[in-house]
């Protein structure tokens, strides 16, 4: 399990690495064109948390080991399109 951690270190999120390569991905997208955006997913207790996402805030992506993981086209867009919606980036399982 990998870790999103946002701001300065007071927030981290674990995830799978597999699901964190995809997410580094459309998150990169959205702020390097320095669009702010919701991130939302299920917690293990099934809560739903949403953190506001933008460029002034530090993210970083600790991966639990060294691998490159392939990345999945149709799960990759489908996380693209719920960032560019209104209700923001939601975690979803990969398709098959």
């Amino acid at each position: 399990m990998g870790k999103l951690v946002y701001g300065e270190g007071e927030y981290s999120l674990e995830l799978d690495d597999r699901l964190l390569a995809h997410l580094q991905i459309v998150i990169g997208a959205k702020l390097r064109r320095r669009e702010a955006f919701y991130f939302s997913w299920t917690s293990d207790d099934d809560k739903r948390n949403s953190i506001w996402v933008q460029h002034a805030i530090p993210l970083r992506y600790h991966y639990d080991d060294a691998t490159q993981h392939a990345i999945n086209r149709e799960w990759l867009e489908l996380l693209t399109i719920s960032a560019n919606g209104a209700s923001g980036l939601t975690v979803t399982d990969e398709p098959a």
